[in-house]
């Protein structure tokens, strides 16, 4: 009996052995190596970890020659802040001169190897971009209206109003980035410029959207010359896709809800102040990222008057910096489609009436063009019928002939005028006609995505 029940005890024994064995080859083939880690969905602390940090420096310069008050000591002080600072990116709007490119191109050299001056229009598109990795690509776009020639107190028209893109790669990511600066705003209660910059921002946004596919992610800045809330804007974010730095921003520093456009800067002009005590923000820096990596801003700084140290401003705008930190999305992420956003409809209808407005307008404009340019051939017509009778001695007394001459040459002088205006609004005609088709078409494909989702 002892034997027998000894015998039993072993075999339990060896079976709970041989048990525990087999649990335990069965738990290390369960656990996960590093390998199988790579391709799990969920992410790991590793994965949030960011790939690196951009800080990216904005600044309308306010630098046009013999207009502009201390222009050089102020594009110096830029070359100082931008040597010391280091950042990865500058983008710079209205240098003016290439002269002052130069200049700052020598001074930067070191901390900025790579940069681009942006030329078009007359006297140039004033965009010209800085920055620490090398540029592969660059490219130009002008705006297809950009004011009128003839309001020369403005002259909009003769920088030819652009947008410029440059395409780097840092650390294998294809970055797009994208500098601008659209029509000024000049008088908010009668705005005649309003729906050129609104087909401007149309045009920037389809021109994002376009030349962008290829890209893992895009950086817009730029003086946009809108409030956050206009229509402008609305459509630049919904249909392009862009974020803003300062409202995704984690900490925000330097003027009230960012603004760029300040009373206390000695430079801005009061009168367009007046009804905006804590001032305007007309500066963006945007964002998008893809599927493959995520985008996130961790400050958004304003400068906020004099430069510390000194009793001037670097401009009659404040600087915006953003530092953007780009991070590799979970591979579950990108399967993720990209929604519509119903609101966005509501938006490209309120920016496809201001283009009616401008149309509407540029029809008249043109009109009166024309009817002038009638009159002033037919006053033509007259004065060679009565210099015609006059040689054949007709009875018809023409008038001194002085008069006669300085009547024939203004009435040329206005042919020639108004038949260049009426080409010219014509032209313009031709574009808001385009874009509003555009726009349509645009409409159209939302619903579409609306009604299949």
């Amino acid at each position: 009996m002892n034997v027998q029940c000894l015998i039993r005890g072993e075999k339990a024994k060896s079976d709970s052995t041989l048990l525990v064995r087999e649990l335990e080859e069965k738990h290390r083939y369960l656990k996960p190596t590093a390998p199988l880690r790579e391709h799990c969905l969920i992410p790991t602390v590793m994965d949030k970890d960011p790939l690196f940090q951009l800080r990216v420096f904005d600044l309308n310069c306010w630098a046009l020659r013999y207009l502009s008050k201390l222009r050089q000591e102020r594009i110096a002080l830029i070359g100082d802040v931008l040597d010391q600072e280091e950042f990865d990116l500058a983008l710079l709007q209205e240098v003016w001169s290439e002269r002052d490119y130069w200049e700052l191109k020598k001074k930067l050299s070191a901390r900025y190897p790579s940069s681009h001056y942006f030329k078009s229009g007359v006297i140039g598109s004033g965009l010209c971009i800085f920055s620490k990795h090398q540029i592969l690509d660059t490219f130009l776009y002008q705006y297809s209206v950009n004011g009128y020639p003839y309001m020369l107190q403005h002259g909009d028209w003769f920088c030819g109003k652009s947008v410029g893109l440059v395409e780097l790669k840092i650390q294998g990511i294809v970055f797009n980035v994208y500098v601008t600066h659209l029509h000024a705003e000049y008088c908010r209660e009668k705005d005649a410029y309003l729906p050129h910059r609104v087909v401007q921002a149309w045009e920037l946004g389809q021109f994002i959207q376009h030349t962008s596919k290829g890209a893992d992610i895009v950086l817009l800045g730029g003086d946009l010359n809108m409030h956050p809330e206009d229509v402008g804007i609305r459509l630049l974010r919904g249909w392009a896709g862009l974020q803003d730095s300062f409202t995704a921003a984690e900490k925000v520093e330097g003027c009230e809800d960012g603004c760029t456009l300040i009373p206390t800067n000695c430079f801005t002009n009061q009168k367009e102040m007046r009804f905006y005590p804590q001032g305007i923000r007309i500066d963006y820096v945007l964002y998008k990222d893809s599927p493959q990596y995520d985008v996130r801003c961790n400050s958004h700084v304003t400068t906020t008057g004099t430069v510390p140290g000194k009793g001037i401003p670097y401009s009659d705008h404040e600087a915006v910096v953003a530092t953007l930190s780009v991070q590799r999305k979970g591979s579950g992420k990108a399967l993720n489609h990209p929604t519509v956003e119903p609101g966005l409809v509501d938006i490209l209808n309120e920016a496809r009436m201001e283009v009616r407005v401008g149309l509407l307008s540029a029809e008249r404009q043109r009109y009166s063009c024309g009817r002038m340019a009638v009159l002033a051939l037919l006053l033509l017509l007259m004065q060679g019928a009565m210099g015609l009778s006059s040689m054949f001695g007709r009875t018809i007394q023409p008038f001194p002939k002085f008069s006669f001459s300085l009547l024939g040459l203004l009435a040329v002088v206005v042919l020639l005028i108004s038949s260049v205006l009426y080409l010219f609004h014509t032209i313009e005609v031709k574009i808001l006609q385009g874009t509003e088709e555009q726009m349509r078409v645009g409409l159209q494909s939302l619903h579409d995505k609306l009604s299949s989702g």
